[in-house]
C-alpha cells in the first residue's frame, strides 16, 4: 500500500509542478488547515477560514497558470485538482471514484431540480459509501436487501437531516432498489416522483422513516432501537441468537442536535443503554444562517457523555476513512451504550467557492459551479450528468449482493428457526404482517345500565387497555411520567430496561414530544403497536411528532387524559380548549372521545383496526353518568342517535355532543321534553373522522341538518359550524376549580343546555326557515393519484 501511495504522489507531481498541487491540496482540503490553525490558536473554527484557504489557494494557482504558456490553463486545471486529491486521498482510487461519484450526483439531481440541498450529501458522501460498503471491502458491512426491503432483520438506517435524501436516493439507486431508478434521480422533488424533497416512508422503498422535521430522525431511530431490543430479548432463543439482531444506524446535522426532541430521545436512550444505535453526526459548522459559532457552541462529546453514550470524534473523511472505519467497528463492540460518532466533514466539498459555506446548504450550486467541482474531483468528468462510471457501479453492485447474501444466509436460518420454534416462528410472523390475533376484541368490556356503576372514561380505558393486551404482545407502551393518572399501566407486565429488555412498559420519563417520535420508530420498525399517555393539553408538547405519525401512516395510540376543563382544580394551564381541534384538523388522525364504556370499547377496536392511521383516545378526569342507549357498533360509526325524542315523526330539536357532555344533554332533552315540550334527540358523536366516513343516507338519519342543532363540546367551538346551527363551547381559557362549578360557570350544566336549547327552537321558529346544513356542494380538489 506505501509503494503503490508513493508512486501514486510521484505520478501526480509529474503532471502538475510541485507548486500547483500544493496550492490544489490546500483548496481541497482548505478546511483541514483552517481547522487545524485554529485548533493550535485555542480558537474556534468556522465556514470563514474555508473561504479564506479557498480565496488565497484561487489566486497563488492563478498566478502559476498565468506564468506557464507550456499548456492551456483550462486543459492543466482539470488534470492538476483531480491529481491533487487523488495524491492526498489516504485509500484506494476506487473508493475516492466512488465517494466523488455520489457527490457529483447530489449536486446534478438539487441543480435539474433547481432546488433542494447539495452541500450536505457532498460532505457526508465518505460516511454513505462506509454505510453501503461491506467489510471486506472495507466498510460497515450494514444488512439490507434492495430484492426485500421489508427483511425483518435488515439493519435500519435513518438519515435523520432528511434534507440531504438526495444522498440517500443515491445510495439506494446504487444499490439496485427498484423504487430510486436513475430516472427517479431526474425527477428530484417533483410532483409524484419517487425521490421527495425530503424522505418519505411511504414514497420509497428503504426508506424507513420521514424526516425533514430536524430531530425526528434521531428520535424515531431510538424506537427503532427498542423494537430490535425487546423483539431480540423475546424471540432470539440459546440454538437462534440472531433472529432479530439488527442495528440501527443514523446520519444526523447539527440542527437535529439543536431540536430539543433529540435531547430527549437521547438522553433516554442513554439510559436504556442502547448499544445497537450508532449515530454518525456530520459536525459540518454550517447552518443556514451561517457558522454553528452563532448559536451552537456547546460541546456535543460532553453532553452525550452525560447522557451516557460512547463517544468518539474522527477529525477528517475527506482525506480517507481508516478513522471512521475503526471508530464504527469500536461502536459495533459497546454493547451497553448507544454510540455518538462526532464526523468532522466539510458542506459541499469539492466546490470551488461555496465548500464549508452555507452558500452550499439550501440551493444549487450553479451550473458552471457543478461543472467546477466534477473538474475539482477526481475521476468526474465535466462535461457528463447524471453519469455513474463503470467502475463504479459494479463496485455498488458487488455491495449489494453482499448485502443480500446477508439476507440469504438469515433465511435459510429462519427455517431452521420456524421448525424448531413454530409458535415463536407464528407469532413473529403474525405481528410483521400486521395481523391481529383471533378474538382480540372478546374481552372487552360491555356496560350494562342499571348494574354497572360510573366512573372515569379513563378507568373505562384502562380496562379496554388490559382487556387486548393479554392477547397482543405487540401492544408496548407507556406514560410521560403519568402512568397512574393516564391509567394506562398493564397489568402484569414488566418495565422495558437496559437489564431486562423483555418487558413491555416503557417508562418515557416527562419527554413527551420524545415519547411520540419513538413510538413512531417502533412502529416504524415492524411487529409493534406502540402507545403513548399522558394529559391532552400536553400533546402540544408531542405534536410534531403526532403530526408525523399521521403522514406516515403509522398507527400509533395515543391515551391522553384530563380532556377538558373538567379536570378542574389544576386550571387553564392544565385544562384543553384549541387541542380537539388541532388534532382533528389533521389529516388521517382519528381523534375518539368517549362518552362511557361501550364507546370506550369502540374507540380501542376501531384504534387497533386502523393500522395506517393513528388515533387519540381522549379520556375524562371525573366520573361520567351512564348511558342506557349507547352502543359499541354505532360508536364505531363516528356519530350515531344515543336518545331519540318522544312521540311520532322529526324531532323539533337535536343535540350533538361528545365525552362527558353526551349525559348532560341526555338530562338536557328530559327538562325539554317535560318543561316546554320540545321533542329533542341526542347524538354521541365520538369520532367525527369515522362519522364523515360513512354514506350520506346514513350521515342524514343522525343528523338531518334541516333540524336545528345545537353542539355541546367542552372544547373550541372552532370546527362545529358543518354540523349544528349554534354551538355551547369555549371562546376562552379555562379556570382552577372544581368541575361542577367550572360546567356551571362555562355553561355546560344540563339547566344552560336546556335553555339554549330551547331559544335555538324559539330562533328558527321567528325567522321561519332552518338552514339545511347538508344542503351544500362537497369538492374533490385534488387530482391525479397519490403514494
Amino acid at each position: 500500500m506505501w509503494r503503490r501511495r508513493q508512486c501514486r504522489q510521484t505520478s501526480a507531481v509529474n503532471v502538475a509542478a510541485a507548486d500547483v498541487v500544493e496550492v490544489a491540496l490546500r483548496r481541497m482540503a482548505a478546511v483541514n488547515v483552517a481547522e487545524a490553525a485554529a485548533e493550535a490558536n485555542g480558537s474556534s473554527y468556522g465556514g470563514g477560514e474555508v473561504a479564506a484557504a479557498n480565496v488565497a489557494a484561487e489566486a497563488v494557482h492563478e498566478k502559476k497558470m498565468q506564468s506557464d504558456d507550456s499548456e492551456p490553463p483550462a486543459k492543466r486545471s482539470h488534470t492538476d485538482f483531480q491529481s491533487a486529491q487523488l495524491a492526498a486521498y489516504k485509500g484506494s482510487d476506487l473508493e475516492l471514484k466512488c465517494i466523488n461519484a455520489i457527490r457529483v450526483l447530489a449536486a446534478d439531481m438539487v441543480e435539474k431540480a433547481n432546488s433542494g440541498h447539495p452541500g450536505a450529501p457532498m460532505g457526508c458522501a465518505p460516511m454513505a459509501h462506509a454505510l453501503w460498503s461491506s467489510v471486506a471491502s472495507g466498510g460497515v458491512g450494514r444488512a439490507h436487501s434492495a430484492s426485500n426491503p421489508e427483511w425483518w432483520n435488515r439493519d435500519r438506517f435513518v438519515l435523520s437531516n432528511g434534507h440531504a435524501c438526495a444522498l440517500q436516493y443515491i445510495m439506494l439507486h446504487l444499490s439496485g432498489y427498484e423504487d430510486c431508478s436513475m430516472e427517479q434521480l431526474k425527477l428530484f422533488r417533483q410532483v409524484g416522483s419517487n425521490t421527495p424533497g425530503h424522505p418519505e416512508n411511504f414514497c420509497t422503498k428503504g426508506v424507513e422513516v420521514c424526516t425533514g422535521p430536524l430531530g425526528q430522525g434521531i428520535s424515531n431511530a431510538v424506537g427503532l432501537a427498542i423494537a430490535a431490543k425487546h423483539l431480540g430479548a423475546t424471540y432470539n432463543t440459546p440454538d437462534f441468537p440472531n433472529i432479530i439482531s439488527n442495528k440501527t444506524y443514523v446520519i444526523c446535522g447539527d440542527g437535529c442536535l439543536q431540536e430539543g426532541v433529540s435531547g430527549e430521545a437521547c438522553s433516554l436512550a442513554g439510559h436504556l443503554g442502547l448499544g445497537d444505535l450508532i449515530v454518525l453526526y456530520d459536525d459540518n459548522k454550517i447552518t443556514i444562517d451561517g457558522s454553528t459559532d452563532l448559536a451552537f457552541t456547546e460541546d456535543v462529546n460532553k453532553r452525550f457523555e452525560a447522557y451516557g453514550w460512547h463517544v468518539q470524534t474522527v477529525g477528517d473523511v475527506a482525506n480517507g476513512l481508516d478513522d471512521l472505519r475503526q471508530a464504527v467497528e469500536a461502536a459495533k463492540n459497546v454493547k451497553d451504550k448507544p454510540s455518538l460518532i462526532k464526523v468532522r466533514t466539510v458542506i459541499g466539498y469539492g466546490s470551488p467557492s461555496k465548500q464549508g459555506s452555507e452558500s452550499s446548504h439550501g440551493a444549487p450550486l450553479g451550473s458552471s459551479e457543478v461543472v467546477a467541482v466534477k473538474s475539482r474531483l477526481y475521476g468526474m468528468d465535466p462535461d457528463k450528468s447524471f453519469h455513474i462510471p463503470d467502475d463504479v457501479a459494479a463496485y455498488y453492485k458487488q455491495q449489494a449482493a453482499e448485502a443480500d447474501g446477508l439476507r440469504v444466509a438469515w433465511d435459510a436460518e429462519y427455517i431452521k428457526y420456524k421448525q424448531a420454534h413454530p409458535d415463536k416462528a407464528a407469532e413473529l410472523e403474525r405481528r410483521f404482517n400486521r395481523e391481529l390475533p383471533e378474538g382480540v376484541f372478546d374481552d372487552l368490556p360491555t356496560f350494562v345500565f342499571g348494574k354497572d356503576k360510573a366512573n372515569a372514561t379513563r378507568k373505562f380505558s384502562e380496562a379496554c387497555l388490559n382487556a387486548v393486551a393479554s392477547k397482543l404482545p405487540e401492544l408496548m407502551g407507556g406514560s410521560a411520567d403519568l402512568t397512574g393518572s393516564n391509567c394506562c399501566q398493564i397489568k402484569g407486565a414488566t418495565d422495558f430496561q437496559r437489564d431486562t429488555p423483555e418487558g413491555t412498559t416503557i417508562r418515557f420519563g416527562v419527554r413527551e414530544h420524545a415519547m411520540a417520535a419513538i413510538c413512531n420508530g417502533m412502529f416504524a420498525y415492524g411487529a409493534f403497536r406502540p402507545f403513548c399517555a399522558t394529559f391532552l393539553q400536553f400533546a402540544g408538547y408531542a405534536l410534531g411528532a403526532m403530526r408525523l405519525s399521521a403522514l406516515s401512516k403509522f398507527g400509533v395510540i395515543y391515551i391522553m387524559t384530563h380532556d377538558s376543563i373538567g379536570l378542574g382544580e389544576d386550571g387553564p394551564t392544565h385544562q384543553p380548549v384549541e387541542m380537539l381541534e388541532s388534532l382533528r384538523a389533521m389529516p388521517n388522525m382519528n381523534v375518539f372521545r368517549a362518552a362511557d364504556a361501550n364507546e370506550m370499547a369502540a374507540a380501542y377496536q376501531i384504534a387497533l383496526l386502523s393500522v395506517h392511521t393513528p388515533t387519540v383516545i381522549c379520556c375524562t378526569r371525573a366520573n361520567v353518568s351512564p348511558l342506557e342507549h349507547s352502543s359499541r357498533a354505532n360508536a364505531m360509526k363516528g356519530a350515531y342517535t344515543v336518545v331519540e325524542a318522544e312521540g311520532e315523526g322529526t324531532p323539533d330539536l337535536v343535540l350533538v355532543a361528545t365525552g362527558s357532555e353526551v349525559w348532560r344533554c341526555v338530562d338536557a332533552a328530559k327538562a325539554l321534553q317535560s318543561d316546554h315540550s320540545i321533542r329533542t334527540r341526542v347524538v354521541s358523536m365520538p369520532c367525527q373522522e369515522l362519522f364523515l366516513q360513512q354514506d350520506e343516507e346514513y350521515r342524514k338519519s343522525v343528523l338531518p341538518g334541516n333540524i336545528p342543532t345545537l353542539s355541546v363540546e367542552a372544547s373550541s367551538e372552532h370546527g362545529w359550524h358543518r354540523f349544528a346551527h349554534a354551538q355551547i363551547g369555549l371562546t376562552r381559557f379555562g379556570m382552577s376549580g372544581p368541575l361542577e362549578e367550572l360546567y356551571v360557570k362555562f355553561g355546560f350544566s344540563a339547566e344552560n343546555v336546556a335553555s339554549k336549547g330551547k331559544e335555538l327552537v324559539d330562533f328558527y321558529k321567528q325567522h321561519g326557515h332552518v338552514p339545511d346544513l347538508n344542503a351544500r356542494p362537497t369538492f374533490i380538489n385534488f387530482q391525479g393519484i397519490c403514494h
